[in-house]
């Protein structure tokens, strides 16, 4: 499949359900500030979910690759990822039903330096590549983790352009390594009329 990377011709205003979100740091001789989550600014980008769970990762390795992941109906999780140490390629694939993006994915850097964040809703499979060792990862979820609702894609079956030295091959679990392709995968995700668009 093909990162989103390119123009649409859908209706002008459209937003892609996955979102890349810049807090603003206002900053001085000190450091700075910022404000990572507000719920009445997540609103207004159409971002209404309620946020019940934090997880917070270390990847030590560089190159260290988490993901494909997601959880099924009825434990679907809205996720709010931001790195706080190092850099990571965050990615999204677009797993719904219906969708005429199915299949295809979005990908940002995010960093402690750049203080992006990527919003990812239900209906789309989740991972990151780390960029540096000792990256550490924050995300917030819409749903507590629910075991019997997990799932997964192989995370080298959709075409992403993972950032990787050539003739690397990343730290996988031994779960990440065994996960099935997307092709044949019987979607409970339904698509909601809002095709996945690149990233802003």
């Amino acid at each position: 499949m093909i990162a989103l990377e390119f123009k649409h011709g859908y209706a002008a205003g459209m937003t892609s359900p996955v979102q890349r979100i810049r807090p603003r740091r206002h900053g001085d001789a000190r450091g700075w500030f910022t404000e990572t989550y507000n719920r009445d600014t997540f609103a207004a980008l159409g971002i209404a979910c309620t946020f019940v769970q934090d997880n917070h990762s270390l990847s030590v390795p560089a190159y260290t690759l988490r993901g494909l992941h997601f959880q099924v109906p009825p434990r679907g999780q809205d996720k709010l990822v931001r790195c706080i140490r190092g850099r990571i390629f965050d990615v999204a694939v677009d797993i719904r039903r219906g969708s005429p993006t199915f299949g295809h994915w979005v990908g940002a850097e995010l960093s402690a330096e750049n203080g992006e964040q990527l919003f990812i809703p239900i209906g789309f499979a989740h991972g990151f590549l780390t960029l540096e060792p000792d990256c550490e990862v924050v995300y917030k979820c819409s749903d507590t983790y629910a075991p019997a609702q997990d799932g997964g894609i192989a995370w080298d079956g959709v075409g992403i352009d993972w950032p990787l030295p050539l003739g690397t091959r990343p730290e996988l679990s031994p779960k990440d390594g065994m996960q099935p392709p997307l092709a044949g995968f019987d979607s409970p995700f339904a698509y909601d009329g809002r095709p996945l668009l690149p990233l802003a």
